[in-house]
């Protein structure tokens, strides 16, 4: 008697499974400028990144001193989302902040 899942093909019996593909996954980087405060920087990363405030900090002193640090890895459409809220809560702040993504 064969079991649930399988098939039988010419006497040989052949499990089936799905396979399901995992999404590509992409990193939103922060970039540094002149202009941004740091407060703003670590106001975003707790707010949209959902970063701990140690976390936020960690990161916001990464972009500082090397002029680029990841805020997070997501799959593209919540990778494009963050970038464009980033942009978005920038520009009515009045500051320059430059968020991208880069594949994984």
């Amino acid at each position: 008697m064969a079991d649930r899942g399988t098939k039988r093909e010419g006497g040989v019996l052949e499990k089936t499974r799905d396979q399901t593909k995992r999404p590509e996954l992409y990193k939103v980087l922060l970039h540094n400028d002149d202009y941004t405060s740091m407060d703003f920087v670590v106001d975003i990363l707790e707010s949209i990144f959902a970063k701990s405030p140690a976390e936020a900090y960690r990161i916001m002193m990464l972009v500082h001193r090397t002029g680029v640090g990841v805020a997070g890895i997501y799959t593209h459409e919540v990778a494009e989302t963050k970038v464009a809220e980033v942009g978005e809560l920038a520009r009515e702040a009045g500051y320059p902040l430059k968020a991208s993504l880069e594949e994984e």
